[in-house]
């Protein structure tokens, strides 16, 4: 099979067991944490090279699930306040606790570290139980989810 056909095969599997290219979703890690993809390689725990491979699709898929383990604790880290918001010191401190992590998979889980509880208490600090209890009623229409999520910060959930 000529190379070109393996990479566009090995994206089109990428599609079907990610969802989406990897390539797609480590360039938005590299944008988002504002690093080389060297160095998001060492906080994953795969080689450079090896991450390169699987970015253009010459490789189909990450071998050690650890390393899918840790790219969706990242994923859901871009959404903690202080990392979304671009705060330099935030951003490493997120990248080392994935790094430093040791998730542990399983055949009917992959862990990732829950960020629900730092974004409930996030939410706690800035507005008083019924103010967010307020607030969630004024969105339940439009906005369902967010509703949902500053009930449960007003509930104490």
């Amino acid at each position: 099979m000529e190379d070109h056909k393996i990479v566009q095969r090995n994206i089109a599997l990428q599609r079907e067991w990610y969802g989406e290219p990897l390539g797609d979703r480590v360039r938005r890690l590299v944008v988002a944490f504002d690093v080389s993809q060297a160095f998001l390689a060492e906080v994953l725990g795969i080689s450079a090279p090896m991450l390169s491979q699987v970015m253009s699709g010459r490789r189909a898929k990450i071998g050690n699930p650890v390393v899918l383990a840790r790219m969706i604790m990242l994923e859901r880290k871009i959404l903690v306040p202080e990392v979304a918001a671009g705060n330099r010191e935030a951003m490493l401190a997120a990248m080392e606790d994935v790094r430093d992590s040791r998730p542990t998979v399983g055949r009917d889980n992959i862990p990732v570290v829950n960020e629900d509880q730092k974004v409930l208490a996030y939410l706690r600090d800035l507005a008083e139980d019924e103010d967010l209890g307020e607030a969630a009623k004024r969105l339940d229409d439009d906005f369902p989810a967010i509703a949902d999520l500053l009930r449960r910060a007003g509930n104490g959930a």
